[in-house]
């Protein structure tokens, strides 16, 4: 296997609940490359989103460590660590937590801009995306103006604009009604990113089919399918 665009070894997290010490997540190991599809599944509450929150750095293992692009998150500060997932990491949430006063294409522009990019490189990148992902017609419209599905396609674009080392989602077409599922799955494996991998957490059987491998969480621990 080429260098992992993102891995983590004997990777932990647990939580207080008053006495108690709740283990989540034990000894992880995983390693994804250029490239990879990867859906990871689970009953309720067995630590898919908290997997992913560790694996992006919007928390913080209890154990064991993370690398993004070969850089482990556990050395940098907080600053260093917002910096990288900028550069490196693009993020789809079930709510595609979208502000309400941008546009598609403001919103889509916003981590280029901050990024460093000038107005008008950003704004082209976005436009780009936006075409590809068949919303050309709504750059200028803001969310209450897009369907549900309208608006993951925003947040999908918005993740991919940075030309990112991975993509992590998590439920993305859990708050969609089943037709606007069906597209944004169409648009997942419609995208031709070869050196974009992409994490994929769901509930979804046939999300998780049409990625390349599915891994699950049993006890705390990834598990082969």
């Amino acid at each position: 296997m080429s260098e992992s665009v993102l891995a983590c070894h004997s990777l932990g997290k647990h939580f207080r609940d008053g006495d108690r010490e709740i283990h989540v997540l034990s000894n992880v190991e995983f390693a994804l490359a250029a490239g990879d599809r990867v859906a990871v599944v689970g009953r309720s509450g067995s630590g898919k989103s908290t997997l992913l929150n560790l694996l992006g750095g919007l928390d913080l293992p209890s154990a064991g460590e993370v690398l993004v692009a070969g850089r482990s998150l556990a050395g940098m500060s907080e600053r260093e660590r917002c910096h990288w997932r900028n550069q490196q990491l693009g993020f789809v949430f079930q709510f595609h937590h979208l502000l309400p006063e941008f546009t598609a294409l403001e919103a889509v522009a916003m981590p280029a801009r901050i990024a460093g990019q000038t107005r008008l490189d950003a704004q082209a990148s976005a436009q780009k995306l936006l075409c590809q992902v068949g919303l050309d017609h709504r750059l200028h419209h803001r969310p209450s103006a897009l369907s549900g599905g309208e608006r993951q396609r925003v947040a999908i674009a918005r993740a991919l604009v940075n030309n990112p080392s991975c993509v992590l989602m998590d439920e993305p077409t859990g708050n969609l009604d089943p037709d606007s599922a069906e597209q944004v799955l169409a648009l997942m494996g419609s995208l031709e990113r070869s050196h974009t991998a992409f994490v994929v957490v769901t509930h979804d059987p046939s999300v998780a089919r049409s990625m390349g491998r599915q891994l699950e969480l049993v006890d705390g621990k990834l598990v082969t399918h």
